[in-house]
C-alpha cells in the first residue's frame, strides 16, 4: 500500500489512502468527541483502554483524534493520585494508540490532542507563566524559546497537537480569558503568535514537524476578544473592518508562520456563529489570508447550530461547508455520513476537511512510527516497552530547561507602576507580609493548570525569608469574598513592621467546589459555596475588582502608617485606583507561575531591575470602559463623572528613568538617542507609533508599529534604531491582508501609549 511507503510525498501518500477510506472511516477521522481521561483505566502497572474508547473506534473504524489523554484538573477529575505523571505518558499514549490502530482496517493513528495554554495542563507540566504575563516581556524571542522547551517535554509523552491560545485581542478585560491574550494590541499578538508556533512545531522547511515539537492549533479565530459585554459565549458587535485591522492580525501571522491548526471561536460575527461562517474561515481565513491547516470547532461548539438549522445532519453539512475540518466533543460532527449520503454535504468538503486531517497525521510521522508498524509483534503488551521505545526515539527535553525559561519570563514580566515614596528596595528587618498571595502560589497559576506535586514553588513569604530579614505571615482577606475575619490578625502584624508587602490580587484556581459547564468552563453563581475565582473561562467579572475582604485590609492595614509595598497578583487588568492611591510603591505581576516568590523576592530587594511593561491599558472604573489606547480617533472629553483614557497607558511601567531625544527619520529608518542620567543602568521597551493623517478610512488615535528594548548604561546615551517604512506605514484591507497607505502618516517615538 503506497501509503505506507515512506519514501513517497506526504500528498501522494494522503491521496492513496484516502482513496481507499469508506466514508464512515473519513468521518471518523473528522471526529474528536471523546474525553481522553474517559478513555484509558489502569491494569496492574500498565494501562488498558475504556469500553468507552473502544466502541467510538469500532464505530467509525478508527479515530481522528483524542483530546485531553492525559489532561488533569477539577474538570476532569485527574488528580495527584489518579493523573498520569510524566514518568508514565509515553506509555499510556502508546498504549492508546495500539488501540485505535488495531481497530482501523487501514491502521490509520489518532492523533493526541492537549491543552498547552502555559504549559502542558497534566500531572508534572512545567507551567509558564500566563500569556499576558508573557507579553509583559515584550520579548517575543524569550517566548518561542520556552515554547519549544515545553514542545518537547509534551511530545515526550507521546502527545502531538497543543491546543493554545494566541489569537484572541484583549478589548474587554470584563471577560474572564483576559489571561490567555496577549494583550489588547494586534500587532503584540501578532508576534508572539509567530514564537509560539516557531517554537513548537519547529522551522522544517519540509513541512515535517521534528520528533521533540508538536503541531499547534491556535485559539480562537476571530473576534472573542471583544464579546458584548465582556460575557463569555456571548456575541460580537464588530464590522469587517474593525475585524481586519485588530483581531485578524494574528490570524494572519499564524497563517504566514504555518501553524498545523486554527480553533474557530465561540463568539459571532455579524451574526453567524465562526464555526458557521463560511465568509469568515473558508473566504478570509482560507482563501485571502491563505490559512492551509485544519479548522477545528471548539468544545461543543457545533452543537450550538442547532439553533440554526434544528436538526444535527444540517447542522453538520453548514460546519462542513463553512470550512470546519474537525469537531470537539459535539454531537454534530458524527452525522457526516449521513449529511453526505443525504447530498446536504458534499464528498468533495468531506475529502478536502480528511486530507488535512491525514495531511498532518503524516507530518508528524505517525505512520512511520515503529510503535504502529510493529504493532503485530506487540499485540497484547501493555503499552510499557512502546513507552519506552517511543521515549528513545524522541530527543528527551533538557532537565530543568522549561523550569529555568519559565522563571526568567516570570522575573522580565515583573512590572513597577510606581514608587512614589521611594519605598524600593526594601529597607528596614521587619517585614509582614499580608494579603491571600502572601504565602501560597496556587493563586498564581492561571486558568488550564493541574494539580501541583507539593514542593512545587515558592511563595513570597518564603522567597523573603531567605534573604535573612524577619517575616511575620497572615492572608487577612480572601480573593473574592468579603470575609474580614483576618484583619485584625494582619493589622496587629503591619503595626509592628518596619515596611508591608501587601499581596493583593485575583485567581483563576479552580478546586472541588467549582461547577463546569458542558465545555469546561467554570460556573460561578451567588447561591453555592463562595469559589476563590476573579478570573479564568466562564468567569467574567462586571465590577473589575478584588473581593470587598481585600479592600477593607488595604484600608486598615494604611491606618497603621507602616509603608505598603503593594503586589498585584492578577490575571485581567483589575481596576487598581485605590491601591495605587494608598501604597507608596505598587508592583503588578500577571500570574507568574511557581516562580512567584523568587521574582518578586528578587525585585522588591533589588536584586533584579523591573523590566516589565504593561500589554494592556489599565483602566480607572469598569464603568469607562473600553479605554484601550487604539480606539478610532474622535474627539471626546469624557463623561461628566469620569475622565476619559485608562488609568495607566498600554505600554507603560517601571521606573521612567530613561528619556528619548529627538527622532530621526530617513530612508524608512527610524533613529532615537535614548539617554540614562542616573548612576545605574536602566531598560526601558522604546515604542514606535504611528497616526494617519489622511486617509481612506477613519484613522485609529495610534497604532504601535513597532518597540525595541535598550538597556542604556549609566550616564550614557544609546542610539536604538527600528524600522519606519512603507511597510510600517501599510493598512489593511477588509480580509486582513496589508495594502499600501495612500495617505498622509505620522510616526512618534514613545516610551507608552499615552499621548505625548
Amino acid at each position: 500500500m503506497s501509503y505506507r511507503d515512506a519514501s513517497l510525498s506526504v500528498s501522494d501518500r494522503v491521496r492513496d489512502l484516502l482513496g481507499r477510506m469508506t466514508l464512515i472511516e473519513k468521518a471518523g477521522q473528522v471526529n474528536q468527541r471523546l474525553y481522553g481521561w474517559k478513555a484509558w483505566q489502569r491494569v496492574g502497572d500498565g494501562f488498558a483502554a475504556t469500553p468507552y474508547l473502544v466502541d467510538e473506534a469500532r464505530r467509525f473504524g478508527g479515530i481522528g483524534a483524542v483530546y485531553g489523554l492525559q489532561r488533569a484538573d477539577a474538570w476532569s477529575g485527574q488528580t495527584l493520585a489518579t493523573g498520569v505523571g510524566a514518568a508514565e505518558g509515553a506509555a499510556l499514549s502508546a498504549e492508546i494508540q495500539r488501540t485505535i490502530v488495531a481497530e482501523s482496517r487501514l491502521g490509520i493513528p489518532a492523533l493526541f490532542v492537549e491543552e498547552v495554554p502555559h504549559g502542558h495542563q497534566a500531572i508534572d507540566g512545567t507551567i509558564l507563566p500566563v500569556a499576558l504575563a508573557a507579553a509583559s516581556t515584550w520579548d517575543p524571542d524569550l517566548y518561542e524559546r520556552a515554547c519549544a522547551a515545553v514542545a518537547a517535554e509534551v511530545r515526550a509523552r507521546g502527545a502531538h497537537v497543543a491546543l493554545v491560545s494566541t489569537l484572541d485581542v484583549l478589548r474587554d478585560p470584563r471577560w474572564g480569558r483576559a489571561e490567555e491574550t496577549f494583550g489588547e494590541d494586534p500587532q503584540v499578538a501578532a508576534l508572539f503568535t509567530t514564537a509560539v508556533v516557531r517554537g513548537m512545531q519547529g522551522h522544517a522547511v519540509d513541512g515535517t514537524i521534528p520528533a521533540d515539537r508538536l503541531a499547534v492549533v491556535l485559539k480562537h479565530a476571530a473576534g472573542q476578544g471583544a464579546t458584548i459585554g465582556g460575557r463569555n459565549w456571548a456575541a460580537t458587535e464588530l464590522g469587517w473592518r474593525e475585524l481586519a485591522e485588530i483581531h485578524l492580525p494574528p490570524v494572519r501571522a499564524a497563517a504566514e508562520a504555518g501553524a498545523a491548526g486554527i480553533m474557530a471561536a465561540y463568539s459571532e460575527v455579524d451574526g453567524r456563529p465562526a464555526a458557521a461562517n463560511r465568509r469568515l474561515l473558508t473566504g478570509v481565513i482560507r482563501d485571502a489570508l491563505g490559512f492551509q491547516g485544519l479548522i477545528m470547532a471548539d468544545g461543543t461548539a457545533l452543537d450550538r447550530l442547532l439553533r440554526l438549522t434544528g436538526d444535527p445532519v444540517s447542522a453538520a453539512a453548514l460546519a462542513l461547508h463553512s470550512g470546519i475540518d474537525m469537531s470537539l466533543w459535539d454531537e454534530v460532527f458524527p452525522h457526516l455520513d449521513t449529511a453526505v449520503s443525504r447530498g446536504l454535504a458534499t464528498m468533495d468538503d468531506l475529502d478536502a476537511a480528511v486530507t488535512r486531517v491525514l495531511t498532518l497525521k503524516f507530518r508528524l510521522g505517525l505512520f512511520d512510527d515503529p510503535i504502529l508498524t510493529d504493532i503485530s509483534e506487540t499485540s497484547g503488551n501493555s503499552g510499557k516497552e512502546e513507552g519506552r521505545s517511543q521515549r528513545r526515539r524522541q530527543a528527551a527535553p533538557e532537565p530543568g530547561l522549561t523550569g529555568r525559561l519559565s522563571a526568567e519570563i516570570a522575573a522580565r514580566a515583573v512590572t513597577l507602576l510606581h514608587d512614589r515614596e521611594g519605598l524600593l528596595p526594601l529597607r528596614g528587618s521587619r517585614i509582614a507580609v499580608l494579603g491571600p498571595h502572601a504565602d501560597t502560589i496556587r493563586h498564581a497559576l492561571g486558568d488550564y493548570t493541574a494539580p501541583q506535586r507539593p514542593g512545587v514553588g515558592v511563595t513570597i513569604t518564603d522567597a523573603l525569608r531567605a534573604s535573612g530579614r524577619t517575616v511575620t505571615v497572615a492572608p487577612g482577606a480572601d480573593i473574592a469574598t468579603g470575609d474580614t475575619t483576618g484583619v485584625d490578625r494582619a493589622v496587629a502584624l503591619a503595626e509592628d513592621a518596619d515596611v508591608v508587602v501587601l499581596c493583593l490580587g485575583g485567581s483563576s484556581a479552580r478546586d472541588v467546589e467549582t461547577s463546569f459547564d458542558v465545555n469546561g468552563a467554570a460556573l460561578t453563581s451567588t447561591d453555592g459555596p463562595p469559589v476563590q475565582m476573579t478570573a479564568g473561562e466562564g468567569v467574567d467579572l462586571a465590577r473589575l475588582r478584588f473581593g470587598d475582604g481585600q479592600y477593607e485590609l488595604l484600608r486598615r492595614v494604611a491606618a497603621t502608617g507602616t509603608p505598603i509595598v503593594a503586589v498585584v497578583v492578577q490575571g485581567r487588568p483589575h481596576v487598581l485606583g485605590e491601591v495605587l492611591e494608598t501604597a507608596g510603591a505598587c508592583v503588578n505581576l500577571f500570574y507568574p507561575g511557581p516562580s512567584l516568590g523568587t521574582v518578586v523576592a528578587d525585585a522588591l530587594l533589588g536584586r533584579r531591575e523591573m523590566i516589565g511593561r504593561l500589554p494592556v491599558s489599565l483602566p480607572r472604573d469598569a464603568a469607562s470602559l473600553p479605554v484601550y489606547y487604539n480606539h478610532r480617533d474622535h474627539d471626546w472629553n469624557g463623561y461628566v463623572d469620569a475622565g476619559p483614557g485608562p488609568l495607566l497607558p498600554f505600554g507603560g511601567g517601571g521606573p521612567g528613568v530613561l528619556t528619548l531625544g529627538v527622532a530621526s527619520f530617513d530612508r524608512g529608518l527610524c533613529r532615537v538617542p535614548v539617554s540614562n542620567p542616573t548612576d545605574r543602568d536602566a531598560s526601558a521597551v522604546v515604542q514606535l507609533y504611528l497616526r494617519r493623517v489622511t486617509t481612506t478610512v477613519w484613522p485609529r488615535a495610534r497604532e504601535l508599529r513597532g518597540f525595541r528594548w535598550v538597556r542604556v548604561p549609566a550616564g550614557q546615551t544609546v542610539v536604538v534604531e527600528m524600522p519606519a517604512g512603507p511597510e510600517q506605514a501599510a493598512t489593511v484591507d477588509d480580509c486582513g491582508r496589508p495594502v499600501p497607505e495612500t495617505g498622509t502618516v505620522e510616526f512618534s517615538v514613545q516610551m507608552s501609549a499615552a499621548a505625548s
